[in-house]
């Protein structure tokens, strides 16, 4: 971080409210510290502190939060009251000092001039001093081997720069995924049981399949098995030399696409990002091999608009072209939605931070629950809808044939899973275009 030499009116100010700072830290009554309003575009936007312990020593951890990414930096106490010092009024106009007995508040105004400031306490429980903390974060350290391998870690083990939006991307990924395998069950199933079978169709260079492997395998310590699905054999060829490279047993990456890719009975599919109707394929694909966990995040939505029609009182909005494109959208992943209950799923609907290959960042999550084919309702809602917005096809409507249970197959033990739903063949047509999805 740049450092600007102060230029504060009132040194003391300055020098007074990193005394009390340093005695803070001395004394055991610092809860935290924040460093706001920078004087400059290039300087952090806030910098916040807290107190640690790294080897049993103490440590100022600093964290410097910027537009794009954030930084860490860590300071020993004696470089503390000097650091803080070079800040304040030159660096940043204001900081603000809790303490389990004051709050201290440093205001300096455009002209240099500070002040202090002094307020009751706003907290007065003591945080946890334990640097693991940090580690609320899923991607830990026993992440950094593969995170490596895939270029998001630098050689000093720091996120790089270009990779910051793909690094929270894969974290927020794995935090939604627990909690959907804890909605299934998973988490609550004996160590000793059937290792879990998962399928990553489209999974480009694997960031999200590596996590997901991760997540069970080294955090839950679940035995699994995670199949990465993409149709370049290059990539195919690069996932699987570094999950070897990492002993990452149970991890494989076949080359394939989502309708023809030959696989076993499945507890989760995943798809995300598959254009169009390869969405469509892969929810097709899950629920032929009786996965008990379906999570797609759709993008390319262009089956439906074609078809749109304009029903009062809607038309007059959507004869704006972006109104109806919204509305295809809408309309496309509301109908998948409707076919996954169908299909006996309860479906949950949520945002998901794709970052940078697409602008569409929803999910589509569902749960097996129920016997499928056989609520009227669920099928009623689906007709309704085609006939409301004037659509004739839907990628799924092999779906509405399917009126009673499908055909089954049980599964073997050593693939199988505690959930007791067996795949089996829906006869679904696949429509054979040979769509694979984005890469992601």
């Amino acid at each position: 971080m740049s450092i600007i030499s102060p230029n504060v009116t009132h040194p003391e100010s300055a020098e007074n409210f990193a005394r009390k700072t340093s005695a803070a830290l001395a004394d055991g009554t610092f809860i935290r510290l924040v460093l706001s309003r920078p004087v400059s575009k290039e300087l952090p936007q806030k910098i916040m502190a807290r107190l640690i312990r790294l080897r049993g020593t103490p440590h100022l951890s600093l964290t410097l939060r910027n537009s794009t990414q954030d930084m860490a930096k860590n300071l020993v106490m004696p470089q503390v009251a000097g650091w803080l010092k070079e800040q304040l009024g030159g660096a940043f106009r204001s900081a603000l000092l809790c303490t389990t007995t004051r709050d201290w508040q440093f205001i300096s105004n455009e002209s240099g001039v500070a002040r202090l400031v002094d307020h009751k306490p706003s907290e007065t429980q003591l945080v946890s001093q334990d640097h693991d903390k940090k580690a609320a974060c899923i991607l830990d350290s026993s992440a950094a081997d593969w995170l490596h391998g895939l270029e998001i870690l630098d050689r000093d083990g720091r996120v790089r720069a270009s990779m910051a939006d793909k690094h929270r991307q894969i974290n927020h990924y794995l935090e939604i995924v627990s909690h959907l395998a804890k909605d299934c069950g998973w988490l609550e199933m004996p160590k000793e049981a059937a290792s879990l079978h998962f399928a990553d169709m489209g999974c480009g260079k694997g960031y999200l399949t590596f996590g997901l492997w991760h997540l069970f395998a080294r955090l839950q310590k679940r035995p699994v098995r995670v199949t990465g699905v993409e149709s370049r054999p290059d990539l195919v060829n690069t996932t699987n030399r570094l999950a070897k490279q990492i002993g990452a047993n149970g991890l494989e990456f076949v080359q394939g696409d989502i309708a023809s890719v030959k696989l076993p009975p499945l507890d989760a599919l995943i798809a995300l990002h598959a254009c169009n109707t390869a969405t469509d394929e892969a929810i097709k694909r899950g629920i032929e091999l009786g996965a008990k966990l379906i999570v797609v995040a759709p993008c390319c939505h262009k089956e439906l608009r074609p078809q749109l029609g304009k029903p009062e009182p809607l038309a007059a909005v959507l004869r704006h072209g972006l109104m109806e494109e919204r509305m295809a959208e809408w309309a496309t992943d509301g109908l998948r939605a409707l076919f996954l209950e169908w299909a006996g799923y309860r479906t949950k609907i949520m945002e998901f931070v794709g970052g940078e290959h697409t602008p569409k960042n929803l999910m589509i999550a569902a749960v097996r629950e129920r016997e499928a084919f056989v609520d009227v309702a669920a099928r009623k809602q689906i007709e309704e809808m085609k006939t409301f917005l004037g659509v004739e096809r839907h990628a799924l409507d092999a779906l509405l044939t399917e009126c009673a249970r499908p055909r089954t197959q049980q599964r073997e033990p050593s693939e199988g899973t505690q959930n007791g739903l067996a795949g089996g063949s829906l006869n679904i047509a696949a429509p054979g275009d040979g769509r694979t999805p984005n890469p992601k």
